[in-house]
């Protein structure tokens, strides 16, 4: 009789344990989903993957401290003012944001080609212009695309005839089988060259000027420079989409019917108004 009451005391006891470990329990879970630990790796990794400088927009900035580097283009070839796109883009921007607005450098060269380039970075010079510049304008692949046409202004006192004759002789030295032959290492070196930039100066805003066909109007290069063309900026474009500060200013579709309107005398830069037009555009690209 004793024993049995004892049994059933012990068994009691047991059950009374149990339900109190499983309501408990119950109840853990219930404020573990209500309310779930977040650990320190979970908090830390979006700061991680955003990186410094890469929050810090253009509009937070003082002023703006510009450099060119590149071809004939970003030097401003073909534009008798001399001012080309980088002249005209920091009055623009000085302009439009009310900043202060300084060229620490225009790097440009005539006949530039993203192999020379790729060797220039390594320069310690061009490297401490970069690495001081808030925005880094480059403009390059033109020479590499459309070799032999890379013609510099004609030498003062040269007459008109002769500097259109010399024009019109190296437009046809460039060629459909030319310009499909450069595009696969020169694209390649492209990737280079804008990486290089991001590494030299990781927080500066970078803006690439794309390609447009100069060669448009005529018949045997409009087909074959437009393709090419395209083809070179959708390569810019899958390099510079993997960065949060960098962007490309598109002119193929500003030249593409306005060629008379925007070339200079030389069938391959642009003139005055040309320049401006781009320079609009990469102002609008930085802000």
């Amino acid at each position: 009789m004793n024993s049995s009451k004892w049994i059933w005391r012990s068994v009691s006891i047991v059950s009374i344990v149990t339900t109190l470990v499983l309501l408990v329990g119950f109840i853990y879970a219930i404020k573990d989903v209500n309310a779930p630990q977040v650990g320190t790796e979970a908090i830390e990794r979006p700061s991680q993957q955003l990186g410094e400088g890469v929050a810090d927009s253009m509009d937070s900035k003082k002023e703006y401290k510009i450099a060119a580097i590149g071809d004939s283009l970003a030097k401003g070839t073909g534009d008798e003012t001399g001012s080309g796109f980088v002249k005209r883009s920091v009055e623009g921007l000085a302009k439009s944001s009310g900043k202060k607005t300084t060229l620490l450098n225009n790097l440009g060269i005539n006949g530039l080609t993203t192999d020379g380039l790729v060797t220039k970075l390594d320069e310690e010079g061009v490297q401490y212009v970069l690495k001081q510049s808030d925005v880094i304008i480059l403009s390059i692949g033109g020479n590499d695309l459309f070799q032999g046409a890379q013609l510099l202004s004609s030498a003062k006192g040269e007459s008109e005839t002769s500097a259109g004759a010399e024009s019109t002789n190296s437009a046809h030295e460039v060629t459909a089988e030319k310009i499909q032959s450069a595009l696969p290492k020169a694209s390649a070196q492209l990737k280079v060259v804008l990486e290089k930039i991001r590494v030299i100066n990781p927080d500066s805003y970078i803006v690439y000027v794309g390609l447009y066909n100069p060669f448009g109007d005529m018949k045997e290069l409009k087909t074959v420079g437009n393709e090419a063309v395209t083809r070179w900026n959708n390569v810019a474009l899958t390099t510079i989409n993997k960065y949060e500060n960098m962007t490309l200013v598109p002119t193929y579709d500003l030249f593409t019917h306005n060629l008379k309107r925007y070339l200079s005398s030389d069938h391959f830069h642009p003139n005055a108004e040309g320049y401006q037009q781009i320079a609009n555009r990469i102002v609008q690209g930085i802000q």
